[in-house]
């Protein structure tokens, strides 16, 4: 088994991760209190496509083509970082406001306050929801040792 490098940028990745999972009106809601972001330039106007997904099957691993997938994708400047962003479905708005962000997280005097207002809580809010659909699943698990045991 072959082991991959550690990511790079592990940080951006998780805020990445989460701005594509967060929709367009939560991270927008967050950002309002804020000052506004300056204006940016569209490097790749937000477009929608699709994508092939892949899964893993049997004891090895064995790739497989498991469907396709709409995505929208976006990169935009700002300043002089680049901000790239992917996201599920077909919202240009989340796509475009994912890209913008992750262009201005990668500004260091940005940094610190946008992981504060805007990252920690869409990560905290994405986590509680992973909870609430753990906690209705193991609600329905049913324990087949157990009722092998009562017969």
């Amino acid at each position: 088994m072959t082991q991959s490098a550690p990511h790079p940028a592990p940080e951006r990745r998780h805020w990445m991760a989460v701005l594509a999972r967060a929709e367009a009106q939560a991270i927008t809601a967050l950002l309002a209190p804020l000052p506004p972001l300056p204006a940016h330039e569209k490097l790749r106007p937000p477009e929608t496509g699709l994508v092939m997904v892949r899964g893993r099957a049997g004891g090895d691993g064995t790739p497989f083509n498991l469907g396709e997938m709409t995505v929208t994708r976006c990169a935009v400047r700002l300043g002089a970082q680049v901000g790239h962003a992917y996201v599920a479905g077909r919202d240009k708005q989340q796509a475009e406001l994912a890209a913008v962000l992750d262009a201005a997280l990668q500004d260091p005097a940005r940094h610190d306050a946008l992981m504060d207002a805007v990252i920690t809580p869409l990560a905290a809010r994405q986590q509680s929801a992973r909870e609430a659909e753990a906690r209705r699943a193991a609600a329905t698990r049913v324990d087949f040792l157990a009722m092998q045991t009562t017969r």
